[in-house]
């Protein structure tokens, strides 16, 4: 099992801080777009990822146990 953590308007969206997935072996891109599917979130393209406190790429595999979390950008003044 892995936790994945939202942020922003991303936690709206899902209606929940966290949840918990099976996601071993899939690469992030594919856990973009799976949980983007069933969830309706919007431009997943533009969010950063993070697996277990460090940034990654859509390419990375994700290994089970793994937390990611979905930072989406951030405006400000």
């Amino acid at each position: 099992m892995n936790k994945v953590l939202f942020f922003a308007h991303l936690r709206d969206a899902v209606g929940a801080e966290f949840l918990s997935v099976e996601a071993g072996g899939k690469t992030v891109a594919e856990l973009k777009a799976e949980l983007s599917a069933k969830y309706n979130l919007p431009k997943m393209d533009a969010v950063m990822t993070a697996v277990n406190e460090e940034f990654a790429a859509n390419d990375e595999v994700i290994r089970d146990g793994d937390e990611i979390a979905f930072i989406p950008p951030v405006s400000g003044g």
